[in-house]
């Protein structure tokens, strides 16, 4: 069996009404045999069939497409009904019907709603029946388009699965493309970082010593840039993002440090801050000062250049809580759908950055069993990081 026929074989045999249609116009016909079949220019193949007079077919069984009927169907798309094939001055001669012993027959076309010729809802029986009348002909021609409809709709979901196995190979693709050009890029900065410090400890001029700090946070940039490359194929492609926690060490200081790092490179900005923090707190360092890194920056992204930025670190009902708040325009409710979502930038923003920085910090705040809260009202934008002490 052809594997494309199989499919069809196996499309119908799919659709739980087939049975129930068959029965029902065997019954309102009293007809013996009726089959849904698959009709092409060179075969013909029963889908299902219900065969009360044994007249031998099986689903899957072939008829040759020239000895049927149904092959005038497919040419014509016109409905076949016949009471009594000895007495219908058309068909009474017909090779068909002696090849078959049939008195009765009717064969309704199976069209989609793409024009595509399936086949045939047919029925016959060795005695006359009363087949060609509006009512039978009616009831064959919708229940044809009932079953056309349900391979319409096999069609679309066969398409719709396709493309989602065709959008999910490319997304892994992408993200192991990733993968190996963050690793990739990781030696080439690295020997640049060396080479700037070289000219670092030959060239004290003033010229130069700005040009080779400015040579250093472009390359610091960069490294973060990588770094949020990398921290997105661990993520997506297995593993997820590894944390090593210190024990009983005080935050203050680490989180103190990323604030005087932010204000450097950002004189004219206000960051005001408020620790409340009783006790250490368990929590990888180094992935905990990029996730605050992440929120700091882009409040100083969005945020509203005349309004300070408020930073506040505090424990409360058992949970530890660092908090970025940023004046300025609030959040859109369709941005904010896909605030943490990776390669996102939110509005008005330049194409600076690859839009990782929010789906970074969200994963390190799974990472450590928390979650970051998102509050924007027209005053005020603010990201909190929550995580369970214990």
């Amino acid at each position: 069996m052809d594997h494309g026929f199989q499919d069809d074989i196996d499309t119908v045999q799919r659709m739980v009404a087939v049975p129930t249609i068959l029965d029902v116009v065997c019954r309102a016909t009293g007809m013996g045999f009726a089959a849904i079949a698959r009709v092409t220019n060179d075969r013909w193949i029963a889908c299902q069939v219900l065969d009360n007079i044994a007249f031998g077919l099986p689903p899957g069984g072939e008829l040759k497409v020239e000895t049927t009927l149904c092959h005038e169907v497919r040419q014509h798309h016109d409905v076949i009904a016949i009471d009594n094939v000895a007495e219908d001055t058309k068909y009474c001669d017909h090779h068909t019907p002696r090849l078959y012993g049939l008195q009765s027959y009717i064969s309704v076309p199976i069209v989609t709603s793409d024009g595509r010729f399936f086949g045939t809802l047919c029925a016959i029986d060795p005695n006359p029946r009363a087949v060609n009348n509006p009512q039978i002909i009616g009831t064959f021609t919708l229940f044809a388009e009932l079953i056309a409809h349900h391979l319409d709709a096999e069609d679309r979901i066969e398409e719709a699965e396709h493309r989602a196995d065709d959008a999910a190979a490319m997304s892994l693709l992408r993200e192991q493309f990733i993968a190996v050009l963050g690793h990739d890029l990781r030696n080439p900065l690295a020997g640049i970082e060396g080479g700037r410090r070289m000219l670092e400890t030959m060239h004290t001029d003033p010229k130069s010593v700005r040009i080779l700090r400015l040579m250093g946070e472009s390359i610091g940039r960069m490294g973060g840039l990588i770094d949020n490359l990398m921290d997105f194929a661990r993520g997506r492609l297995g593993g997820g993002i590894a944390l090593t926690k210190s024990r009983d060490e005080r935050i203050e200081p680490l989180l103190s440090q990323v604030v005087n790092e932010i204000k450097a490179g950002h004189p004219n900005r206000q960051i005001e801050v408020r620790f409340d923090l009783s006790e250490a707190v368990d929590v990888d360092q180094a992935r905990v000062a990029q996730l605050f890194s992440n929120l700091l920056g882009n409040a100083i992204t969005h945020g509203d250049i005349a309004k300070p930025i408020f930073v506040e670190a505090q424990i409360e009902d058992g949970h530890f809580q660092l908090a970025v708040a940023n004046g300025g325009q609030p959040i859109s409710p369709e941005t904010m759908k896909r605030l943490f979502q990776p390669f996102h930038r939110g509005d008005g923003t330049s194409l600076q950055g690859l839009g990782l920085g929010l789906y970074i910090a969200s994963q390190i705040a799974e990472a450590h069993g928390g979650h970051i809260e998102v509050a924007s009202v027209p005053d005020e934008t603010r990201f909190t990081f929550k995580m369970p002490l214990s």
